[in-house]
């Protein structure tokens, strides 16, 4: 799927990522080797790997072909793949925007936006999605009935560390079990993948924004989904949590009529394109 950044600049997709993930979702040979990919065991088991010091080996090629800057990050002598993974950013490299009515972004990656319907609905490409079946309880989705979806999709060069949008006092963590298909677009055109993937999430009752539901979705070889809260009260920029290795989600869903998104955002996602954000990066404002 293709992208653009915030002047515009349309930003191809990895080609060979996507042959591949075409042959798995869209062939029979695939869609046989797809069963035993998405069970959580063997992202269990491949993150066992990826935490020993065999896998540190693999770091160097993967800066090299993702052009990843490292200046940008602390330096560190990395012991595992996934100690690179979840590498944190130096200070002053993802500056967050304090004004109380900017809406900031949560994490890097691709910025998708979408009315959630008066039923709870949002399509994502060409598929629905209920926010009932999303969070497992129809109660909690009629809040945010005729709101606002933000689905920032990770890719496996971002920078996989996560942080709150706003003050406030978030609830515990709910966590939905499932299966770890990959997130790239490609997949979401086959399955449902954010009502089957493993997500957790919490509600964040903001100064500035309302209430905030909040959701990290797993992904194909992300077993884990950290969390660093349960119930507390929490700070506008501190980190929430990180994913380890794979391509993930993290999706904020508004309550109705306290977001307004930046119009680029929303004519990309009218367009087919996803919006390349930075954590901290202003994507909206508090509806007044």
């Amino acid at each position: 799927m293709k992208s653009k950044d915030r002047e515009g600049k349309i930003v191809s997709a990895d080609g060979v990522q996507d042959k591949v993930l075409k042959a798995l979702y869209r062939t029979a040979p695939g869609r046989r080797a797809l069963k035993v990919l998405v069970n959580p065991a063997v992202s269990k088991l491949g993150g066992r790997f990826l935490d020993t010091n065999m896998s540190k080996h693999l770091v160097s090629p993967f800066i090299e072909k993702n052009h990843i800057v490292m200046e940008q990050y602390e330096d560190e002598e990395y012991e595992s793949y996934n100690h690179f993974f979840t590498r944190r950013a130096r200070a002053g490299q993802r500056p967050f925007q304090m004004s109380p009515e900017l809406l900031c972004a949560p994490c890097d990656g691709r910025l998708s936006v979408y009315p959630v319907s008066g039923q709870g609905s949002f399509q994502v490409k060409n598929r629905s999605y209920t926010l009932r079946e999303l969070v497992k309880s129809a109660s909690l989705a009629k809040r945010y009935e005729g709101g606002t979806c933000c689905i920032f999709r990770l890719c496996v060069e971002d920078y996989h560390r996560f942080c709150y949008v706003d003050n406030g006092d978030k609830t515990k963590n709910y966590r939905i079990p499932g299966v770890l298909h990959t997130v790239n677009p490609i997949a979401g055109r086959e399955y449902p993948v954010y009502h089957e993937n493993t997500r957790e999430f919490s509600i964040l009752k903001s100064e500035n924004f309302g209430n905030i539901l909040m959701m990290e979705v797993g992904a194909m070889l992300v077993g884990r989904i950290v969390n660093h809260h349960e119930a507390a009260h929490v700070l506008r920029g501190m980190e929430k949590g990180m994913f380890e290795y794979g391509g993930s989600t993290v999706i904020l869903v508004f309550e109705k009529d306290r977001v307004v998104l930046d119009q680029d955002i929303k004519d990309n996602t009218g367009e087919g394109f996803e919006t390349i954000v930075k954590m901290g990066e202003v994507i909206g404002k508090r509806m007044v």
